[in-house]
């Protein structure tokens, strides 16, 4: 919003309320001024009600008229009820139409994620999980967390079948089964919206299942795609996205999912206990066995989301709301907090100064690498990971960054992890002042390709998260996780905010967290800026728009280069200042937001 359209509107607004206040002092004193001279005294309760009703007329007015003008002064991009901000536009609108039915937040969520798994079935899925930050009216935040768990009988040389963490990994490796966690997808939503829902569940799953069953376009971010599933091992699932002749379907062709449709409609008509019992659930484990997994019905049925209070982090004038590990929330906050320390304004971006600010950034980004492998299932670790969210542990971070050089990775405490991808993220604004940052995935593209032709459900492949973090792992555990779905709130704003791309998350949001809330950037132009990853090797990849001098300038303190193969950073945001929604939904994915 321009800054000068703001004084003037608050200008204008004054002037009235002026006016208003001037007229009834003037009425007042006429009235006293008779009483005093012994007229009117008959008729002076009937006057009195006669002002009254001007006043209220005048109040009136003027309320109608701040409403106006508060319409009037938003951009043209913007909106003034709600929004939602996910993958595609066609999903982002069918949350937005939940919300104009008189839908919660949750209940626009909940029907853009099920769209979305029809649209980037690479990204997500029943098959998959997910954590949802949830904020309602009164601005209490809860964490409902449906990340897939460990299984009873899990393959005991599981992490022995890790991929090279020097490789770049966008598939589950081989054997893929092995990978397969107890997907929670359907709990999380099913929890979210016996808590927060308003619309029946069978309606959030309408649209959905009639996109399955009439049929869509395949969009170009999937066709892109597709060529990974053009494998034998991905037989099933590489029949399903061809034409009859066994080609590889193109970006327009129609493509129908008629087995998830009817999956997706007795979900909708039973609930989720469908499909973590009975018929599905039996065809679900039927299919992944004979695959080689390991999952049992014995697991799915005794799957069950948890419920917690999200953590809550002071970050300046904000307050961050995120969820607590095996989520990367308070990794992303102590990236945050160790910036926040070096005061950051737009000026930061000129000179030297951009090239000061990139150098602290990766160093800070090289600390937060180097205390991952820590963030574990709370249910299952011991280790203090709520220190990483303190002021104090951050300002010592801080004092160990040197702004002439970097170090060897032995000084962040780094070792090599697999970075790993394929993720989802919606964020909703309700007109309540309800909102939802809720990332989902499936972990790999295509999650681990294992796909249930009886049921139409693809399977996880998040138990190679574990890879490069732990020596052992548990049944029942989550595996940890890089998502970090998240609200900040201040006084005069609220930022929902969250990102896709596994190891790229953190980055991906703060860097969008810096760039709007410190540099002043506008949402879309924050999401847009170009980004710097640093892997787990701690190398620097850069966007291919990134400011080549900077790049060349942070080689010669030290940092460490490496060629970017591909940047799956995908941020999905909605934020609330001043009475204007904005709604981002990431270029990159050519994604497209909704509100009204």
């Amino acid at each position: 919003m321009d800054h000068h359209t703001h004084t003037n509107s608050q200008r204008n607004t004054h002037k009235f309320t002026l006016f208003t206040y001037c007229m009834y002092n003037e009425i007042h004193h006429v009235l006293m001024t008779a009483e005093r001279r012994g007229h009117l005294v008959r008729s002076k309760g009937r006057i009195y009600a006669c002002c009254a009703l001007m006043l209220l007329f005048c109040v009136i007015i003027l309320f109608v008229w701040i409403r106006h003008v508060g319409r009037r002064k938003c951009p043209q991009d913007s909106f003034s009820h709600a929004a939602v901000a996910a993958d595609t536009g066609t999903c982002s609108q069918i949350g937005r139409d939940m919300l104009q039915k008189g839908g919660s937040a949750v209940d626009g969520a909940i029907a853009a994620l099920l769209c979305t798994s029809l649209l980037n079935p690479q990204s997500l899925g029943l098959g998959g999980g997910s954590i949802f930050t949830v904020m309602d009216s009164t601005g209490k935040v809860q964490i409902i967390n449906s990340r897939e768990r460990v299984p009873e009988k899990f393959h005991a040389d599981t992490l022995k079948a890790c991929p090279d963490p020097h490789a770049f990994v966008s598939v589950a490796p081989q054997p893929a089964y092995v990978w397969i966690g107890i997907p929670g997808e359907l709990r999380g939503y099913e929890e979210a919206h016996r808590r927060y829902g308003k619309l029946p569940w069978a309606t959030l799953f309408q649209p959905s299942i009639q996109l399955a069953r009439q049929g869509f376009p395949i969009p170009q971010i999937l066709r892109h795609y597709l060529p990974i599933i053009d494998t034998n091992e991905s037989q099933p699932l590489r029949e399903l996205f061809s034409d009859k002749n066994g080609n590889l379907l193109q970006t327009g062709d129609i493509v129908k999912l008629k087995t998830l449709a009817d999956t997706l409609e007795t979900i909708a008509l039973f609930g989720a206990d469908a499909f973590y019992t009975g018929k599905i659930a039996e065809d679900l484990i039927r299919d992944i066995q004979e695959a080689g997994g390991s999952l049992t019905l014995q697991d799915l049925a005794s799957y069950r989301a948890t419920v917690s209070d999200a953590w809550t982090i002071p970050l300046g004038e904000y307050q961050m709301f995120t969820a607590p590990p095996p989520a990367g929330g308070n990794i992303l906050s102590l990236v945050l907090n160790i910036m926040k320390g070096y005061d950051l304004t737009p000026a930061s971006l000129r000179g030297e100064q951009k090239t000061l600010f990139y150098h602290r950034y990766v160093e800070a980004l090289k600390f937060a690498n180097g205390l991952k492998k820590h963030n574990r299932d709370l249910d299952f670790s011991s280790e203090p990971t709520k220190k990483l969210t303190e002021d104090s542990f951050a300002d010592h971070i801080r004092s160990l960054i040197d702004d002439e050089m970097s170090h060897e990775p032995q000084y962040y405490n780094a070792t090599p992890y697999v970075d790993n991808l394929g993720t989802t993220h919606v964020s909703v604004l309700a007109q309540d002042g309800s909102a939802v940052s809720v990332t989902s995935s499936i972990n790999h593209v295509f999650g681990s390709r294992v796909f249930s032709a009886n049921t139409g459900v693809l399977l996880n492949s998040h138990l190679c998260d574990f890879c490069g973090q732990v020596d052992k792992f548990f049944a029942g555990e989550q595996p940890p996780s890089s998502m970090a779905p998240t609200v900040l709130k201040s006084k005069s704003k609220v930022l929902v905010i969250g990102s896709t791309g596994s190891s790229m998350i953190t980055t991906g949001m703060a860097s969008t967290i810096i760039n709007n809330l410190w540099f002043e950037k506008s949402l879309k132009e924050a999401i847009a800026t170009p980004v710097v990853f640093v892997d787990s090797e701690n190398a620097m990849q850069f966007e291919s728009n990134f400011d080549k001098d900077v790049i060349e300038d942070l080689k010669a303190r030290g940092q460490k280069h490496k060629n970017a193969k591909k940047f799956f950073i995908v941020v999905n945001a909605v934020e609330k200042e001043n009475g204007c929604i904005s709604a981002v939904s990431d270029s990159r994915k050519m994604g497209e937001a909704a509100g009204y």
